[in-house]
């Protein structure tokens, strides 16, 4: 969810809900599908995130050519002009259909590249500048990851309230949201 965290500026979203294959006290389903709604950002409207795993994929998009897949891993982005699919880790993206890419005049390159993640993170224990990945930005987002987690737990829509870290119309959550230690435990 990295690159929609961050090329959206996601921050909270204002509800998440999940469903998914048999879950189990211990693990993780074996598949799921989590919808995150986030509200208007500045110029930004609404959007709604979905993930999917296990296997299981989003409707095949109507623009996506008879003989080309969606891929094992990837990023579909929906927008109101058309849709870009790219590879994990939004490698490769390219608008489908093709005819669409071929087509489009790129723009410069203005986003100051990574050198990857690892070398971003040796660079800012050297003193250098914060790591892209670093805990402002990967914290929240790990959290927004967490309540999908959280939805398929209780199997319900929750409506978060972020800068309270709570779930305003699931109270079965608070559990899972802060849990309760034993006597001579705490955090």
């Amino acid at each position: 969810l990295d690159s929609a965290f961050w090329a959206l500026h996601l921050g909270y979203p204002a509800s998440v809900e999940a469903s998914s294959t048999p879950i189990s006290p211990e693990t993780t389903p074996q598949a799921s599908i989590v919808h995150f709604q986030f509200p208007a950002r500045g110029e930004m409207p609404p959007v709604t995130v979905s993930w999917y795993d296990g296997g299981v994929k989003p409707p095949r998009p109507d623009e996506l050519e008879a003989d080309r897949g969606l891929g094992d891993d990837g990023i579909l982005f929906i927008g109101d002009k058309g849709k870009i699919l790219c590879d994990g880790w939004s490698r490769s993206p390219r608008l489908i259909p093709e005819s669409r890419m071929q087509e489009y005049k790129r723009p410069p390159k203005t986003l100051e590249r990574s050198n990857g993640h690892f070398r971003d993170w040796i660079d800012a224990c050297k003193g250098g500048k914060p790591a892209s990945s670093n805990f402002d930005y990967s914290g929240p987002m790990t959290e927004v990851i967490l309540l999908g987690n959280i939805a398929l737990r209780t199997g319900k829509k929750i409506s978060w309230d972020g800068p309270a870290m709570k779930a305003t119309n699931t109270p079965e959550a608070d559990p899972l949201i802060k849990p309760a230690y034993r006597d001579g435990w705490m955090l």
